[in-house]
């Protein structure tokens, strides 16, 4: 283990993620509110905390090896989202505890947008800003983390990309470096953030509200700067809006820089349709995305829910909402009839595509999981046959495969676990449930007692939780596996 390396690591983006906390700081100095002394002391602390780490192991250069990289990775997340905590933790008007600032600090960050806070709009602009940057923070770290260091992992969505053709593989990187690939993911980030921002504008959000939700639709978040959230604007041309971005944002971000790339001619501009068209996974995500769609709006109106014209949006804008993890809501989609929250909330146990801000088990996974029974039921009538697994022209290799049951075993292991848990802090089940569901997909809102927000349940459920996030957020193996006596093995 190269802990120096780690370690200057760690210090770098220490002292990166404090300036996160200048923008905040200006909004709070500019509107002269009471939370100037939180975000200084904060930005300060983690500075020189990010500068305490790096100035004794700054000259280190070791290559990094896969066990460094499970270290860095899990370490980006978790040392953060505490660090994150400050802000609110030292902000006395919000008289959060501990374990509420870090809770609220690391769902901004894995985007989980499940939050301790009400009577969001009445809190200063800077706290509202910094909750929904730390979501976009967080979405540009999962991107460039799931695309460029969890392939070298072997546990990242790119190893799944050896069965597609069409899109980017791990032996065929999207360009040279990672450090380019990063870039290139990057500019595609805030090229879409930007959009999505000028489209609420267009559309009669205030300039704050366009910008800030903009971070957290692009980042599959849902935080939101009011507490009735979405449901605020009382627009159906936001909602409108947002479900396009939220669509957009749970693709594969590989396959967009794909298609920006080819922009310059005609006859590339004739492929770029392509590259999303004949990618099998975006294909399966559109095909369940449309079937929650017709699901929730046809059962809306056939219980009278709602009327037949609120029930096509509403239902598109939740179905979109929870499917792809983000958590935004317009009404209390919990008192809906019982059946359309618990669909709702197993659509979001797929979450977005390989290579997305969105959270789940991914619907690359999913379709694996789904070709494999249907495999295994043509072999059982025909048990001399061979039967290849293939996604799209290509034969998906055994050893994939497994990876994906495996990973199956573990999360549902993990959830049932963790379900149980909570239960023993005194929760009832379905808040239980709910809560697993919306933490370990990294969706937000659940059932029961954490329909709203998380505030009234115990501090211990609250601490689980934030493990739960950071399970999910890091695709549970690569938390996990700190954890194994052999990880620590010289």
């Amino acid at each position: 283990m190269r802990f120096s390396v780690t370690f200057r690591i760690l210090g770098i983006l220490l002292m990166m993620f404090s300036s996160a906390m200048l923008a905040p700081l200006v909004l709070a100095l500019l509107a002269d509110d009471q939370t100037v002394p939180g975000f200084l002391a904060a930005l300060s602390i983690t500075f020189l905390s990010g500068l305490l780490i790096w100035l004794p192991v700054r000259n280190a250069r070791h290559e990094l090896r896969i066990r460094d990289g499970f270290l860095i990775t899990s370490l980006f997340w978790s040392v953060l989202g505490l660090f994150g905590a400050l802000p609110f933790a030292l902000t006395e008007t919000l008289a959060l505890t501990p374990v509420e600032a870090a809770f609220e600090s690391i769902s901004g960050l894995t985007t989980t947008g499940a939050t301790v806070i009400t009577g969001l709009d009445d809190l200063p602009q800077s706290i509202l800003f910094y909750r929904q940057l730390l979501q976009w923070l967080g979405g540009i770290g999962i991107i460039v983390v799931a695309v460029a260091i969890l392939p070298m992992l072997g546990i990242g969505g790119m190893q799944l990309y050896k069965a597609e053709t069409p899109g980017p593989s791990k032996d065929a990187k999207l360009t040279p470096r990672i450090t380019e690939t990063a870039k290139a993911l990057a500019i595609v980030y805030v090229a879409l953030t930007a959009a999505c921002a000028g489209a609420y504008y267009a559309v009669g959000m205030s300039g704050f509200d366009a910008v800030a939700h903009a971070f957290s639709t692009v980042a599959i978040g849902g935080f939101s700067t009011h507490d009735a959230s979405m449901g605020y604007f009382q627009s159906d041309a936001v909602l409108l809006v947002c479900s396009v971005f939220m669509t957009i944002s749970a693709m594969n971000f590989g396959l967009h820089f794909t298609a920006w790339r080819r922009r310059t001619s005609r006859a590339t501009r004739q492929r770029r349709s392509a590259v999303y068209t004949r990618d099998s996974e975006t294909k399966f995500f559109f095909s369940i995305l449309i079937i929650g769609i017709a699901v929730t709006s046809a059962y809306l109106v056939i219980t009278d829910t709602l009327p037949a014209g609120e029930s096509v949006v509403h239902g598109l804008f939740q179905a979109v909402s929870i499917t792809t993890t983000t958590g935004f809501t317009t009404q209390d989609f919990a008192a809906w009839p019982t059946f359309l929250p618990i669909m709702l909330l197993m659509f979001s146990c797929m979450g977005g595509c390989v290579g997305s801000t969105g959270g789940g088990m991914k619907a690359m996974r999913v379709m694996l999981i789904y070709k494999q029974g249907i495999r295994e039921l043509k072999q059982l009538v025909h048990p001399s046959a061979v039967i290849p697994l293939k996604v799209g022209r290509t034969r998906v290799e055994a050893t994939v495969v497994s990876a994906v049951w495996s990973f199956f075993a573990v999360y549902t292991t993990s959830f049932i676990i963790i379900m149980l848990l909570l239960m023993a802090t005194g929760l009832d089940f379905t808040t239980a449930f709910s809560a697993v569901a919306a933490s370990l997909n990294n969706l937000g809102p659940g059932l029961g007692d954490v329909a709203a927000n998380y505030g009234g349940i115990n501090e211990t459920a609250k601490g689980i939780l934030c493990f739960t996030m950071l399970l999910g957020r890091l695709e549970v193996f690569t938390l996990l596996v700190l954890f194994t006596p052999m990880f620590w093995r010289i």
